[in-house]
């Protein structure tokens, strides 16, 4: 597929971003056909470079970077110097969204504020990723997955009150985040083609955590009851003779009675008829799945609850769940050659569109390597401008 034909052909991208929230969103764009150029900081560049504390070209080509930086054109320029600020407005000058992931009032502290960007581009989109928003109490603090996690609720809930609490082990925040910052943008360039003029787009790790919670958050404000769907009593994570399923007893008009079916056991349904009783006798309950479950392996188990139509599945690791076939099929391993790294499968897109599937059309970049073509890019169209 080429360039002209993706649906984002045509947008450029100013990208401030660093580590998650904000990569994520511009790489899904890139993707797309955005032409994205990440702005980096000479010698150092996006932080994700310095995940090993080095400063080798491997280091800082490392697979965390590479895994949120395809599809994108690094420049190394020195925002705070007179030239480097200049370059970098008119690069602006020319783009169609500005997009960072800074504390909130940094890009204004910068000198690339909406204000002053719209000024010079009235067409122009700046997209924030904050961690708080852009007012408040609670702006000045940096953002971060686990402090959005701790904040919003998140990490108060365990599927059991004995289980410590504990952080998310992947950046639950950060993506969702990303992700609808991506939404912002997109509805903002369908705004513009109305109205011809630009605007903010504003995303934070806290409101994207509060919105995941939206149907714990109206069972809270109705009627002050936690809702924990980790919690269910006749849902969990169980042992086997030889690893671990989840069993998910819901979505059936009396699944305990199949639970029971499935695991050869006197029917109980008949003692803890609701919700509400078997809430109040979880622990016999999971119990009793438990002493069961352990006595054979993952296969048996899985087998017989499929055959009475309980959702279930094995507990996998992701080595596994990345050589299960369906990944493959679903076209989400991405392999590719890249300069420093050699050979690398980084993750595809979760999108997919029948017309203009995602295409790949420049590897991770090293740092700064696209500086020369982009600058000389910019040169040609301001003498091109400048002519007309």
């Amino acid at each position: 597929m080429t360039d002209a034909v993706m649906p984002l052909s045509g947008v450029r991208i100013i990208d401030f971003t660093q580590v998650m929230l904000g990569p994520c969103c511009t790489q899904m764009l890139g993707d797309f056909g955005a032409d994205v150029i990440k702005i980096e900081r000479p010698g150092v560049g996006d932080l994700s470079r310095s995940f090993y504390g080095e400063r080798s070209e491997e280091a800082m080509n490392n697979a965390v970077f590479a895994s949120l930086n395809r599809n994108k054109r690094s420049v190394t320029l020195d925002t705070k110097s007179d030239e480097g600020r200049q370059a970098a407005l008119d690069l602006i000058k020319t783009a169609d969204v500005v997009v960072d992931n800074f504390r909130a009032g940094v890009m204004d502290r910068l000198g690339f504020g909406y204000d002053a960007l719209s000024a010079l581009n009235p067409r122009i989109i700046c997209a924030s990723g904050t961690g708080f928003g852009p007012t408040g109490p609670y702006t000045h603090k940096g953002g971060q997955d686990v402090l959005a996690q701790a904040m919003t609720g998140v990490m108060e809930k365990t599927q059991d009150a004995s289980i410590p609490k504990s952080i998310y082990p992947t950046t639950l925040c950060d993506y969702s985040a990303g992700m609808h910052l991506v939404q912002g943008i997109m509805a903002a360039l369908l705004m513009r083609e109305k109205t011809g003029v630009g605007q903010q787009v504003g995303v934070s790790l806290y409101d994207s955590m509060i919105a995941m919670q939206m149907q714990e958050a109206a069972q809270w404000s109705k009627h002050r009851e936690v809702l924990n769907w980790a919690a269910m009593p006749l849902t969990g994570v169980f042992d086997t003779a030889d690893g671990a399923i989840v069993m998910v007893g819901a979505f059936k008009a009396n699944p305990l009675q199949d639970i029971c079916t499935a695991l050869q056991i006197d029917d109980l349904s008949p003692e803890y008829p609701t919700l509400s009783i078997q809430r109040a006798n979880k622990a016999f309950l999971q119990e009793t799945f438990r002493g069961v479950l352990a006595s054979n392996s993952s296969a048996y188990w899985l087998d017989r609850l499929e055959a009475v139509d309980l959702l279930c599945a094995p507990v996998r690791s992701l080595g596994d769940a990345l050589a299960d076939p369906q990944t493959e099929i679903n076209g989400m391993l991405c392999p590719m050659d890249h300069p420093v790294l050699g050979e690398i499968t980084l993750v595809g897109s979760p999108v997919h569109l029948s017309a203009a599937p995602m295409s790949v059309r420049h590897p991770p970049p090293r740092l700064g390597e696209h500086t020369n073509e982009v600058l000389q890019e910019l040169a040609q169209r301001l003498r091109t401008e400048a002519a007309e």
